[in-house]
């Protein structure tokens, strides 16, 4: 499950000079926990959907990937024409997991070993899928130009629709994933199940 921000602040530098080249992105990351007991698998499932995090008004993840992003973009007008000199895009990507409070008995955890590892794997790929949004979002707005206003209105028009086409594009790329993984006997339907067995 993913929780997305996206922001964007352009700045505009009306004095002439070189171009800049544009900064690129950085991802920060933070892994969060939540604590969990039971004695069965069921328990733990039941567990996680009381204390998941948030999806949706009623409903509950058993683990969540969510980021924001913030593009910094430094527009300059020269000569009639408005350039992106720089772009500096910040994404803070946070995973939400599950953790065991006390150990349970050696099979369950073993059981709970494999379980957490598959729910890794599915949320570190939505973090692969949201820094890849960030590179493609950066290579769209590479040496953006146009024949503007005193404002470059038009120019940071252009710029937010291309940050919003990428950002659609690599949404629809999650919900793919996402209802790939989630559909019955998927990957985390069967991780469950597994966790779950007696």
């Amino acid at each position: 499950m993913r929780l997305p921000v996206l922001t964007c602040l352009i700045m505009l530098g009306l004095c002439g000079g070189a171009p800049q080249a544009l900064a690129g992105t950085k991802v920060l990351v933070t892994t969060r926990n939540y604590d969990i007991v039971g004695a069965t698998g069921a328990a733990l499932v039941e567990a996680m959907n009381r204390k998941g995090p948030k999806h949706g008004f009623m409903t509950r993840a058993i683990a969540d990937t969510g980021y924001v992003v913030n593009w910094k973009l430094d527009v300059d007008r020269t000569d009639g024409v408005c350039r992106l000199r720089g772009a500096d895009g910040t994404m803070e990507l946070t995973y939400t997991f599950p953790r065991l409070a006390s150990p349970p008995k050696p099979e369950l955890e073993r059981r709970w070993r494999r379980f957490l590892a598959g729910v890794h794997a599915h949320e570190r790929h939505h973090g692969r899928i949201a820094e890849a949004m960030m590179r493609a979002t950066d290579k769209s707005i590479a040496g953006l130009k146009l024949a503007d206003n005193w404002f470059c209105t038009a120019t940071h028009r252009e710029a937010r629709r291309r940050i919003d086409a990428v950002y659609a594009e690599y949404e629809a790329k999650q919900n793919a994933f996402d209802a790939r993984e989630h559909r019955d006997g998927g990957h985390v339907d069967r991780l469950v199940n597994a966790l779950i067995k007696k």
